[in-house]
Formats: structure tokens, C-alpha cells, sequence
């Protein structure tokens, strides 16, 4: 049986980038298929992998920078024409729609977050992007709606996803769980800027730098606590924005190795997860090392934190919940060995496993 893996893009750090790999691993030598890469910002697994790409790829601030890409990504998804028995498509937006000779499973993150929760994905300072998708929008909902339809079966990452997949494309989708792929026993590297500042304890933010993730939430909320400290890890186009904002008892980590994300997750107090997520797999990531969350109560985060277990909600992302949680925590410390055992139902061979399961029944 030939497989092939799609993917809409791999040109960043991510945890839809993570299921790629275990993708590869559940299908070992499948090519994946995709609109743009960009070795240098995404993982460097990819670069042993038989990845290809589409003419779009030719284009270098296409690469570094998606975005600009959006209204070229349908015609060049149209494109990517994959001859194979079966092909596993990683979407949220773009994988869904290319063509194949063979059946379909789409592995869905989300219905495309611009077309369906613009003001969500965009924020309040979308400058011409904004009305250039608001008169983009009609066409591409035509083109997402056709390419939903090509799709033999699809799958969801949480159920959120499975009732926005119900609702977008009036199609029930069962729930695989991604996999956290941090390998607890890997080499550890203390992060140079948090040592350099002698930070006894800390707590760890790590997300995509974008407007919808609330990370300006949890920089005000530690801007109130002059006691606490927050370590924050991610890239993004808000990302000079967020420094400038931030006190001294906070800093931001730019496309730190492995090494150093270990480090920082088996060392941090817990994990903030402000963000409203289709999964959040970020805390399943600190989970593994023992470290709780402190989450939104919402989203994804209600199938992967267990109150009282693996951590805490709040109920908004407002920066005085986000202390109230903080504080609380620390009133009530969790237990590590608990928040370990509850990573483990995450695990990366369970994923392979339905992934493998899916696949057979499409093609039996």
C-alpha cells in the first residue's frame, strides 16, 4: 500500500509540524507533500525527509513569511496532485484540498481559523491583511467547501475541532488525540538568559507569538506579580511588540534547540496556556516532564488538563485571573508524579496506532 502525508505548509515550530513527524513515523519513507518549506524555521527532521513541494515554493518571502502567501495557497494547493493509495492530510486549511489518485483521511487541527474566526486568528491590528481576506473570504469558502467534500473520512484533533468540523462542513469526525513528542530522557541545555539571570524558579509560556494566543494577557498578569517570573518561548509577528511590553521579571526566547525546551519544561514552575486552542499541546508537553498547567478554561485544554491532576483553569484570559491561578498554585501545589501519569495517555504510540487503525479501514 502506498501512503503519502500532506501538510499545508512546513515553514514553522509547531505542534501541527510535531504530528507531521509522527506521521513519518507511523508511515516510514511516505513523501510529504506540501505548499511551502522552509528547512532553516521548522524542524530539522524534515530535512531527512522526502518532502515536495509546490511551485509556490519558488519564491523565498513566501517561505519565510505564509501569510502573504494566502492568495496564492488555494491554486497552489490545487497543485499538489499526490499519486497514492492512501494520503494522510495534517489540515487546517490548505492539506484537505490536494488532489490524490487515492482515498483521503484528513487529520484536522481546525477548519481554516481566517475563513471561520478571522477576528480570533487576526486580533485588532490586522492592518491591509484584514480587507484584503474580507474580500478574499467568499471565493476561498467556495474552494474549503469543495475540498472538505474530496476528503474520504476526516478526523479531529479535539472535540472542539470535531463540533467545528460538524458545524463548518456538516461532517462527523471522530477524535484522535495528538501525541506529545518530547523525549523526557533527551539531552537537557539550561537556557543561557535564564541563568545569566540567577532566576531561582520560573514560570513557562511557550506559543506561536500571534495576536489570538493572549500572550499580552500573561505579560500584564506577571507585570503585577514583581515576585513571580515567566520565561516566554515562541516566534511570531507580535513578537517586538510583547518585548517592549514586558517587565523585568519576564523574557522571550527566540528558536531555542530542543535541548533547551527540555531544560525549561522539566525546570519551570508550571506552564501558562492562556490561549484559547484547538488541542494545546503544549501542556501535555510540560505534563511529560511533571510540570503542571495553568490553562483557559476552554478549547482543548478541556480534553487535555485534568483540574486538580495535571493543573488548573481560569476562566478568562484576563491578567487578574491569570494571578488568581498563579496564586492558587502556589497555595496548592500539584503533584508532579500525578501530572507524568496523566502525559502518558498522550502518547505517541497510542497516535500511530489509530492513525495505522484509520488508514486500514479506508483501504479494506
Amino acid at each position: 500500500m502506498k501512503v503519502a502525508i500532506a501538510h499545508d505548509y512546513l515553514t514553522q515550530l509547531g505542534g501541527a509540524e510535531r504530528v507531521v513527524l509522527s506521521l513519518m513515523k507511523a508511515f516510514p519513507g511516505a513523501p510529504v507533500h506540501t505548499t511551502l518549506y522552509e528547512p532553516d524555521t521548522t524542524f530539522p527532521e524534515f530535512r531527512d525527509a522526502d518532502v515536495r513541494v509546490s511551485p509556490l515554493n519558488k519564491v523565498g518571502a513566501l517561505r519565510t513569511n505564509h501569510r502573504i502567501a494566502l492568495p496564492f495557497l488555494a491554486p497552489a494547493a490545487s497543485q499538489v496532485k499526490i499519486d497514492a493509495d492512501v494520503v494522510v492530510a495534517s489540515s487546517s486549511g490548505w492539506a484537505h484540498g490536494f488532489p490524490t489518485t487515492g482515498k483521503k483521511l484528513v487529520y484536522c487541527h481546525s477548519p481554516a481559523r481566517w475563513l471561520y474566526l478571522p477576528e480570533e486568528y487576526l486580533g485588532t491590528k490586522a492592518g491591509v491583511i484584514k480587507p484584503a481576506l474580507s474580500a478574499m473570504t467568499p471565493a476561498l469558502k467556495r474552494w474549503d467547501a469543495l475540498a472538505a467534500k474530496t476528503a474520504d473520512r476526516y478526523l479531529a484533533n479535539s472535540h472542539v475541532v470535531q463540533e467545528r468540523i460538524k458545524q463548518v462542513y456538516g461532517i462527523s469526525a471522530d477524535v484522535v488525540f495528538p501525541p506529545h513528542r518530547v523525549e523526557t530522557d533527551g539531552l537537557q541545555e539550561p537556557a543561557a538568559e535564564v541563568v545569566q539571570r540567577g532566576w531561582p524558579d520560573f514560570h513557562l509560556l511557550v506559543s506561536r507569538l500571534l495576536p489570538y494566543k493572549n500572550v499580552d494577557k500573561a505579560i500584564d498578569a506577571f507585570n503585577t506579580m514583581a515576585d513571580e517570573r515567566l520565561v516566554i518561548v515562541g516566534r511570531g509577528p507580535i513578537a517586538d511588540r510583547l518585548r517592549s511590553s514586558m517587565g523585568a521579571n519576564c523574557v522571550l526566547l527566540e528558536g531555542i534547540p530542543d535541548a533547551q525546551l527540555r531544560w525549561l519544561y522539566a525546570h519551570a514552575r508550571a506552564l501558562v496556556a492562556p490561549s484559547h486552542e484547538d488541542f494545546g499541546l503544549t501542556v501535555i508537553e510540560a505534563a511529560a516532564f511533571g510540570t503542571p498547567a495553568l490553562a483557559l478554561q476552554s478549547g482543548g485544554y478541556l480534553d487535555t488538563v485534568k483540574p486538580g491532576v495535571s493543573g488548573y483553569f481560569f476562566p478568562v484570559a484576563e491578567a487578574d485571573q491569570i494571578v488568581d491561578a498563579v496564586r492558587r498554585h502556589a497555595s496548592l501545589p500539584l503533584d508532579r508524579a500525578h501530572v507524568t501519569d496523566h502525559a502518558a495517555t498522550f502518547s505517541e504510540e497510542a497516535f500511530i496506532a489509530s492513525i495505522r487503525r484509520a488508514v486500514g479501514e479506508l483501504v479494506n
